[in-house]
């Protein structure tokens, strides 16, 4: 079935079909594989449409081949190099605030975690109950 095709070969096809799922692509006279929707483009994609059509010829890189199915998967976005996000290395990295040291009555200073919390609030609780 597949004697001339390899995995990780990248080969010219045209799309023959759309599906909801991916797109089929003739790869020659005999073989014909699926690029799966997730492998369309870099980022998400809604509708395949909006990318490819019936009778468009691609550049596919083979990604697998199941002889006893007669299933090639391919991916298109797999030809491509990733998209470089200009907004996100364009920005400065933000500088954090330190939180601030709270103070207690007691004159112990620092952060308290909620088990040590817990205690103070069930007695501070019961105080307020007693009050009323």
């Amino acid at each position: 079935m597949t004697d001339n095709i390899e995995i990780g070969s990248i080969l010219t096809g045209k799309v023959t079909g759309i599906q909801p799922y991916g797109a089929f692509v003739a790869l020659d006279d005999h073989n014909q594989g699926l690029v799966h929707i997730s492998e369309i483009t870099h980022g998400y994609v809604k509708d395949i449409h909006d990318h490819l059509k019936v009778g468009d010829e691609i550049k596919v890189k083979v990604l697998s081949i199941d002889e006893e199915a007669g299933k090639i998967g391919l991916s298109i976005k797999a030809t491509e190099e990733p998209p470089v996000n200009q907004s996100v290395r364009s920005r400065k990295p933000r500088r954090r605030q330190a939180a601030a040291i709270i103070s207690e009555g007691d004159g112990q200073q620092g952060f308290n975690t909620l088990k040590e919390k817990l205690q103070e609030w069930i007695d501070q609780s019961q105080r307020e109950e007693i009050k009323k």
